[in-house]
């Protein structure tokens, strides 16, 4: 597909260089370098995964222990991805890009795999977040009916029933399906948008996942005297585990009702320039506390990731104030919803979908 086929954002350029003058001057401001708490978790949380793992293989003859510790290899499993697989794709942790490159490696051990990741994650949803075939975060996927356009057919007309059978298996999709479908499938975002996928990551993809099963099931069973039922069971219910947690900490961010899904015009011009765009498809979560800005990675605060993802985590408390501030002033639709309402209104967007209801699409502007 040639570059002038790809969707284009409209002309604002002058809005967003003011923005981006007051978020540079209000970092530069903060004199701690706090890339370093981000250092501290590069070796706290793949301790804490494989201390796990490797304390699970002596629990053998305790199933209720070994079990436990691979449900906290799950919880940790999140954790890594979103303090640290997450920033080094966008070389926040490191000032080399190289070192950033071993901590993506990460994804690979823990069974994901990070080269098709990464180019999901910052060439297809970071460039075209919510817009229907070119964001592969929110590509169509079979019985779930994300975007709302079209009807809903089949399986999806239920979607709002099944969903919670659906969602738990969602990193088992990722690990055994879609990477696969990415690499070798003929409906393919990625390639479209990124080209064909060189064949030495085909190779690594599949050593990479070989490896991950043989240390996860296959080691304990053999070397260890783990029941191939307890073995299998423990990872599951860690697969299971990670499913839930992460679909907790990425559903409110972007599927909600209130946020435009945008569609190209005749002339594959998007609604929006690029500001808007992102505050039109992103929402942010009200709550903050001591646990998401330390434990989570302030994920509640994404619009600012979107808008600068060369800041990493640890700044965007302040970047999100100038932001608010200049949302007030030009009358932007920046949007905060509390966690658990905007995971309700997740469920009512795939409600809406399933009786092909139109959105409304209703701005939850800042609280005077």
């Amino acid at each position: 597909m040639s570059q002038a086929e790809f969707p284009k954002y409209r002309q604002e350029a002058a809005l967003f260089r003011e923005i981006n003058a007051r978020v540079s001057h209000r970092v530069k401001a903060i004199k701690e370098d706090r890339s370093r708490y981000m250092k501290a978790k590069a070796i706290i949380l793949p301790v804490l995964y494989f201390g796990c793992y490797f304390t699970a293989l002596f629990s053998g003859d305790r199933p209720g222990l070994y079990t436990a510790l691979f449900v906290i290899m799950g919880l940790t499993v999140v954790l890594i991805y979103l303090n640290l697989v997450h920033e080094a794709a966008h070389n926040s942790i490191y000032q080399t890009k190289k070192y950033n490159r071993w901590v993506m490696r990460l994804f690979d051990l823990v069974g994901a795999n990070s080269y098709i990741w990464e180019k999901r994650h910052m060439e297809s949803h970071h460039h075209y977040p919510n817009v229907e075939g070119w964001d592969t975060d929110m590509a169509k996927n079979g019985p779930i009916k994300v975007y709302p356009h079209g009807q809903a057919k089949g399986m999806q007309k239920y979607q709002d029933k099944y969903i919670f059978f659906i969602y738990p298996l969602y990193l088992f999709n990722w690990m055994l399906l879609r990477d696969f479908r990415d690499f070798f499938g003929k409906d393919r975002i990625i390639q479209r948008v990124h080209g064909p996928i060189p064949s030495s990551e085909k190779v690594k993809l599949i050593l990479f996942k070989a490896f991950y099963f043989f240390y996860q099931i296959a080691v304990p069973v053999l070397f260890f005297q783990v029941s191939l039922g307890l073995a299998f069971g423990a990872w599951a219910l860690q697969i299971l585990v990670a499913s839930v947690f992460a679909l907790f900490v990425l559903l409110p961010l972007h599927p909600l009702p209130d946020n435009a899904f945008p569609l190209p015009d005749d002339h594959n011009m998007l609604p929006y320039g690029w500001l808007r765009h992102q505050l039109e498809v992103t929402n942010d979560l009200r709550k903050n506390n001591w646990f998401i800005r330390h434990v989570l990675g302030n994920f509640n605060f994404h619009v600012v990731h979107h808008l600068f993802p060369m800041y990493s985590y640890p700044y965007y408390k302040e970047v999100t104030e100038e932001l608010v501030a200049f949302a007030r002033e030009k009358n932007l639709p920046y949007k905060r919803i509390p966690l658990l309402t905007a995971l309700h209104k997740h469920y009512q967007l795939l409600r809406m979908n399933a009786r092909n209801q139109p959105l409304r699409h209703v701005f939850e502007h800042l609280d005077s």
